[in-house]
């Protein structure tokens, strides 16, 4: 079993930014991520198998929605302390990131966003304590990046809608006990809603054969004829805006978190380049190996910095749905590019389970789709620059 050795990397002293409570919640989560996940997570890789006995863990540090009013059970955190612990439990996994994101950003958000009081008395409290799990249905097998073009729909019967449709790509599908699901009504207007385990019509086929996020569980979601009743649709919000703006909630968390498995791959790549000796002399003595090195921690150093940013502006309500896009994509990309650097380092080694670069780098070529594509958050800022949209 590998030894967790990582103590973290701040180039800038981006420390002296943050608060005394900040450091707290980040050694708390770091040390959680060291006891628990990093000890397990390859096996859990290989096997392809969502480990369950962490999300207490998950729930206890505050993982699930930081951010909601404690009043309903949440942490009551500030933005920058929610991206701290996206960044330490993706430094640990991007899956197991994944399946946090997808509680707080995209099923606790939008019931406390846009649902009824008593929705959220009954579902908040339990998902951030771990006790139930949820998912978010809105990619659709043929709908991706045009989440507007979705044909799921549901009809209204009086007392209850009529849901049909299906959705793909779906984290923590086969392990929810809610999905937070997005579909059109008779006029064509996206609703959002919570569709109930156990509700007839409505199933979770697990996805098979994933090369990435292995730790993940995901899968479908499939409607034939579930009947909906009323009180479960979010009386809050008609229209695009309500998946996009969970979407921009799980696009900051990501932004933060892909900064993870960077610094992860960078201190693994550090550590073995100073112990593996070749021609005589460690690696990280040669010219081509300092260049990576340097040129990664100059690339995490300004990733650290636009999450700083970021992080403040959405603090004081500012941020911009493109500015969170532009942190995304330029996280994430820095993120995978450090990875098969840190891979060329490791050499043979870095294909190994004994080193976590490999599989960082499988999960990232996921994580650099979801949520929005790489050219996606491309086009959204050339559209905000521009004024222009190359969408239409």
């Amino acid at each position: 079993m590998a030894t967790d050795n990582y103590q973290g990397h701040d180039y800038y002293l981006i420390d002296e930014l943050l608060t005394d409570e900040h450091k707290l919640i980040r050694d708390t989560a770091r040390t959680f991520v060291k006891k628990s996940i990093s000890p397990i997570i390859e096996e859990a890789c290989q096997k392809s198998e969502f480990p369950k006995q962490i999300v207490k863990g998950l729930a206890e540090i505050g993982a699930f929605g930081p951010t909601i009013p404690q009043e309903y059970g949440g942490a009551g955190l500030d933005y920058i302390s929610y991206g701290i612990i996206m960044q330490e439990i993706e430094r640990g996994d991007s899956g197991i990131r994944s399946m946090a994101s997808v509680q707080g950003s995209l099923v606790m958000y939008p019931i406390y966003a846009f649902g009824s009081e008593e929705q959220k008395r009954k579902w908040l409290p339990s998902l951030a304590a771990g006790e139930k799990i949820g998912c978010f249905g809105l990619t659709e097998p043929d709908h991706g990046s045009n989440p507007n073009g979705m044909v799921s729909n549901i009809k209204d019967k009086g007392t209850y809608y009529l849901l049909n449709g299906a959705k793909m790509w779906i984290s923590n599908s086969p392990i929810a006990d809610i999905a937070v699901v997005w579909a059109k009504d008779e006029e064509g207007v996206i609703r959002g809603m919570i569709v109930e385990r156990g509700m007839e019509g409505f199933t979770t086929p697990e996805t098979h054969g994933k090369w990435s996020l292995r730790a993940s569980a995901t899968g479908e979601l499939v409607f034939d004829n579930v009947k909906i009743p009323k009180e479960n649709v979010f009386p809050g919000v008609k229209g695009l805006k309500g998946p996009l703006s969970c979407l921009n909630m799980a696009r900051y968390g990501i932004s933060w978190g892909s900064v993870g498995p960077a610094l992860d791959c960078y201190d693994s790549a550090l550590r073995y380049s100073k112990q593996r000796i070749q021609f005589g002399k460690p690696i990280a003595s040669f010219q081509l190996t300092q260049k990576k090195l340097a040129e990664m921690i100059t690339e995490i150093t300004k990733a650290q910095l636009l999450c700083w940013r970021l992080g403040v502006l959405m603090n004081d309500k500012r941020a911009t749905p493109a500015q969170i896009s532009m942190a995304k994509r330029n996280n994430v990309n820095m993120a995978l590019q450090i990875a098969r650097e840190a891979r060329q380092i490791h050499g043979g080694m870095g294909i190994t389970g004994e080193y976590p670069i490999m599989r960082h780098m499988m999960n990232l070529e996921s994580v650099i789709t979801y949520e929005g594509t790489h050219d996606i958050h491309l086009l959204i800022t050339g559209m905000d620059v521009t004024g222009i949209s190359a969408f239409e």
